[in-house]
């Protein structure tokens, strides 16, 4: 990937991962449209990065998907690629869930980390392949492949990401659209809440890392232990889960 002299949307790129894509994006000479749910926020990496352009955007209703779509496409016409990084994680034991109480906080995962991509990915695609280059970036996570049991519906979601992104990859093939996946691991940010992911990389080293895999033109991008899952065997997932379950339960 050329890192500069693009038009980028990041979703949830006021904070954490996508903070720090944001900010690689900018030095390397490209123009960034963050949009998030918090306008507080969006105006705290305003305030750090006066050169991006902001955008409230709750991507969890399909309508703001669609004005997002329309807005960034009327404004910014120049737009040529796509980061789907924002995401939920919620932590739970399904035995103490009360599923009929409470599925609409439940279902907010869902919709944030499958419907929403999902539906960006498929408003963008046709429009980028009008482009000489275009990408969409799917953050997904090293727990699409690890599943973390606390996280049930999380990794989940993750996971379906990823078949997404394979099968988007393999449909725009013929097209100047490239699809590209960003599998983290823990990363010492706020996902979450915050304090949970204190024993994570460095959210620097692993932004660093990735805009290495970038440059270099991958279409799968690991880090630590996200890069070692991308291609274990299933012996090893199972392992891996089974470890990782009893560090966190």
């Amino acid at each position: 990937m050329i890192l500069s002299g693009n038009t980028i949307l990041i979703t949830g790129g006021a904070s954490g991962i996508g903070l720090a894509f944001t900010e690689r994006f900018i030095k390397a000479g490209s123009t960034v449209i963050v949009c998030g749910r918090r306008e507080s926020k969006l105006q705290e990496a305003k305030d750090k990065f006066p050169g991006i352009i902001t955008r409230v955007c709750d991507i969890t209703e399909e309508a703001d998907r669609i004005s997002l779509f329309e807005w960034v496409t009327t404004r910014h016409p120049e737009v040529n690629v796509l980061v789907n990084n924002a995401g939920i994680q919620q932590r739970f034991n399904i035995l103490e869930a009360d599923a009929k109480q409470e599925w609409s906080y439940f279902s907010k995962e869902i919709t944030s980390n499958i419907e929403a991509p999902f539906h960006l990915a498929m408003l963008f695609a046709p429009y980028f392949t009008q482009k000489e280059n275009a990408i969409i970036i799917n953050v997904t996570s090293g727990l699409a492949f690890t599943p973390m049991a606390i996280a049930p519906i999380y990794s989940a979601t993750k996971a379906a990401l990823h078949s997404f992104s394979m099968s988007l990859r393999h449909q725009l093939s013929d097209t100047s659209v490239r699809v590209i996946e960003v599998a983290p691991p823990a990363v010492n940010t706020d996902l979450g809440g915050a304090g949970l992911h204190t024993f994570g990389a460095p959210v620097d080293d692993f932004a660093d890392s990735i805009f290495k895999g970038l440059a270099e033109g991958k279409q799968e991008i690991g880090y630590g232990t996200s890069e070692r899952a991308l291609r274990m065997s299933r012996d090893e997932i199972d392992e891996a889960v089974r470890n990782i379950y009893n560090r966190v339960k």
